[in-house]
């Protein structure tokens, strides 16, 4: 019940965030937006969101993960909704504005996520449940392919009432009411711990000492920033952003435009389906490779898909049909998603703890939206010359994501010293 409702709204969070995609190409045309134009709402979003990491990882450790997602979840509803409004007046800064502050609030949710369940899964289940994570963010972008080109060109309700062809904007409208409704579900049901829902000791942890006692914000500071394996994973997590946020934001509109397909054609509904299918079962198998096989270890298998996705989006240049596209985009997919759990979900959880989750989260998540803002400004500046840049726009970021993976292959324990010394006093 606990993780079900936390999911649900995490899987609606993503349903008010892939919406831009689907409506990128409508937006444009409507209001006469280059891709650059566009370009910068996404990465306005993409860098608040980022920032957002940073600071709403101190305040899920302070505040507790239930609430900050809340909190999260109320500013998208919002935001959401005036983005749906702003097309009554076409404006391009409001709609840079509108859409940066939703990426802040946005930013809530995946640390007040990961802060909820450090404190329910074991240590050596962390990577299974990264696999989970991943599964309920394709859930959501799954929902919003489906219900979003239904929306654009109409549907029937179980034969009895025909909705016509929508405009663009209740891609915003629609997703942020199922948002208050997972809200609402989360609100009354999740507690934060076992031993809130009456399980005390039910779950072994490595943590530092002090319980569930929330850390100083000085103390989180200093552990989690002096630990190296933090930046080499944010800097991994930047190249799996800018590989990811590449796809995600531009994918409908690459076919669309570059292969003439509707959204509400079989080739984009079966590609739509695709996508979040394959990522769900890479970060899936991912995690529980890294968990078993690996013995808790990311970097090893991190360093295996940054160098096959490398090669993938080389091939993918190559080839230009329809079939092709479908192909490549599931297989950079599954990649860039196997990365995203493993390192973003369970490394952050490996590094921080349970008193420290959200922070490190913050952290590590940021750099990924950091790298993911070059797939707006930059590409988009770049497919406005031609879409013949895509693809090898993001081949280099494969290659460093396996060479800083390559430098803490060895390690079995990514904490500081001093959180390991903390632990085993506790446990002493």
């Amino acid at each position: 019940m606990n993780w079900g409702a936390i999911g649900l709204l995490y899987t609606s969070f993503y349903m008010c965030r892939y919406n831009f995609s689907l409506a990128n190409k409508a937006i444009s045309e409507e209001f006469h937006f280059s891709k650059e134009n566009m370009g910068s709402i996404i990465t306005t979003a993409l860098l608040a969101y980022a920032c957002g990491q940073i600071i709403n990882g101190l305040l899920a450790d302070k505040l507790g993960g239930k609430k900050a997602m809340l909190i999260g979840a109320a500013g998208t509803i919002v935001m959401n909704l005036l983005f749906g409004a702003a097309s009554f007046w076409g404006l391009l800064g409001l709609f840079v504005v509108v859409r940066g502050i939703d990426g802040y609030f946005q930013a809530f949710g995946a640390p007040g996520m990961i802060k909820i369940n450090a404190a329910w899964f074991d240590p050596r289940e962390r990577g299974r449940f990264a696999g989970i994570f991943g599964f309920m963010i394709n859930l959501g972008r799954f929902g919003i392919f489906k219900l979003g080109p239904a929306l654009l060109a109409g549907f029937s309700v179980l034969g009895l009432m025909t909705v016509p062809p929508l405009h663009w904007r209740w891609l915003f409208w629609i997703p942020s009411g199922l948002c208050t409704i997972a809200a609402l579900v989360m609100a009354l049901v999740v507690k934060q711990t076992p031993e809130d829902a009456g399980f005390p000791d039910a779950v072994k942890h490595d943590d530092t000492a002090g319980g569930d006692a929330p850390a100083s914000v000085i103390t989180v500071l200093v552990t989690i920033l002096r630990n190296p394996a933090v930046w080499v994973v944010a800097l991994a997590y930047a190249c799996t952003g800018a590989v990811r946020q590449g796809v995600d934001q531009w994918f409908p509109r690459y076919m669309q435009e570059v292969h003439t397909v509707d959204l509400k054609s079989t080739s984009f509904q079966f590609l739509g389906f695709l996508i979040p299918f394959v990522a769900s079962v890479g970060s899936l198998l991912s995690g529980y490779i890294s968990d078993t096989f690996a013995k808790g270890r990311r970097a090893p298998v991190a360093m295996c898909l940054y160098l096959a996705e490398s090669v993938i989006l080389l091939l993918a240049a190559q080839f230009h049909t329809v079939g092709s596209a479908i192909f490549f985009f599931v297989a950079i997919s599954l990649t860039a998603n196997a990365t995203h759990s493993i390192l973003g979900t369970a490394a952050a959880m490996d590094i921080g703890g349970r008193r420290m989750a959200g922070f490190a989260s913050g952290i590590i998540d940021s750099f990924q939206y950091f790298g993911g803002s070059l797939a707006g400004l930059a590409l988009g500046k770049l497919l406005d010359k031609s879409w013949g840049y895509y693809f090898y726009f993001m081949v280099p970021f494969g290659f460093i994501g396996a060479i800083l993976m390559f430098t803490i292959l060895r390690r079995t324990d990514l904490k500081t010293q001093a959180q390991r010394a903390s632990a085993a006093q506790t446990k002493s």
